[in-house]
């Protein structure tokens, strides 16, 4: 829904328009983050009734991290899958530190910014933080271990991230600078955004100019923290590509589609047209009328038939996606028969 905002408010106005028009998408945009929001504030709604009861807390805790491992351990993972899941994992630890942030914020409000209360806070958010963590640690040890994939292969999907972030850095880059990065991820940072500013706006009360002038240093310093952000990350890639070896990948065109003339040789009137093409002794010359004999093949036994059909089908079958050509789609959770 945000795409088809976005291009159709982007669309050339010399292109015929295809699409519905842009006060409808806005309209749809808007009902999709309002509704995106709202499932976002359930959960911590559910989260903050927890943190209020101590046992209620571990039970959900406990319940929802063993249904992860359960969910995941037991079945077969390759390369691709594990990354689409660990895109995964660090999307869900990410909202759960904002999660943690909007819990914070309410209490913190509703006790009248006592520092004492952070302090009793303070153990339920170490105990949901380390719980994400070592869950997180158990499943990917379990993963790894029963599919025989060795712990170098996250470097190769760090390097992937990182190639993610500097392809976006191009003048030629269709896409925003964290754009893609997300995309890969299945992160949508826009309701998730909106229910934390509309939670600061009600908790944090602003009165009287230094407030706001508070505010706005408040507001300076962040935007100064994501200059600051972005350049350490985009170094940190650089380094990352640099060391995959992968900085051809970020020159490389698309292959020029043949046209229709270099199919039909005869069009092309008295231009000679040679292909060659060898397989074994035989050797064949199209174009200028000129062939060599053909010698019979050799007779071959039943075993190196049986192995040159073998070849045969490893070189026809299709090759395996490489960790860039993996998008947000594919389902983390597939099982691979």
């Amino acid at each position: 829904i945000l795409d088809a905002l976005y291009w159709t408010a982007t669309e050339p106005k010399e292109r015929k328009r295809d699409s519905i028009g842009v006060i409808p998408h806005f309209f749809m945009a808007v009902f999709y983050v309002f509704l995106h929001a709202i499932l976002i504030m359930v959960q911590a709604s559910t989260l903050n009734v927890a943190f209020n009861s101590h046992k209620s807390l571990l039970t959900i805790m406990m319940s929802n991290n063993f249904v992860e491992i359960k969910g995941s351990v037991f079945k077969k993972f390759e390369k691709n899958n594990l990354f689409q899941m660990s895109n995964s994992d660090i999307k869900e630890r990410f909202t759960s530190y904002v999660l943690l942030l909007i819990v914070c914020l309410r209490n913190m409000e509703q006790f009248s910014w006592n520092p004492d209360h952070l302090w009793v806070l303070f153990p339920d958010v170490f105990m949901v933080v380390t719980s994400e963590i070592a869950v997180d640690i158990i499943k990917h040890a379990f993963i790894t271990k029963f599919n025989d994939i060795t712990a170098d292969v996250y470097s190769e999907y760090r390097a992937s991230l990182a190639f993610d972030l500097v392809s976006s850095r191009q003048k030629n880059a269709c896409t925003d600078y964290s754009d893609s990065v997300a995309r890969r991820m299945g992160f949508i940072p826009l309701p998730l955004a909106v229910l934390l500013i509309r939670v600061v706006m009600s908790s944090v009360k602003v009165q009287g100019a230094l407030s706001y002038s508070c505010l706005v240093l408040f507001y300076l310093g962040l935007v100064t923290l994501k200059v600051l952000n972005s350049i350490v990350l985009l170094g940190k890639s650089c380094v990352y590509v640099k060391r995959a070896n992968m900085e051809d990948k970020l020159f490389e065109r698309p292959a020029p589609t043949p046209s229709s003339s270099a199919k039909s040789p005869s069009k092309q009137g008295d231009a000679a047209y040679t292909v060659q093409c060898r397989k074994d002794a035989q050797t064949c010359t199209l174009g200028n009328r000129t062939t060599e004999p053909e010698q019979p093949a050799p007779s071959l036994s039943k075993e190196e038939e049986g192995e040159t059909q073998a070849a045969s089908e490893m070189k026809h079958r299709t090759p395996k996606k490489d960790l860039l050509e993996i998008d947000r789609f594919t389902i983390c959770g597939n099982r691979i028969d």
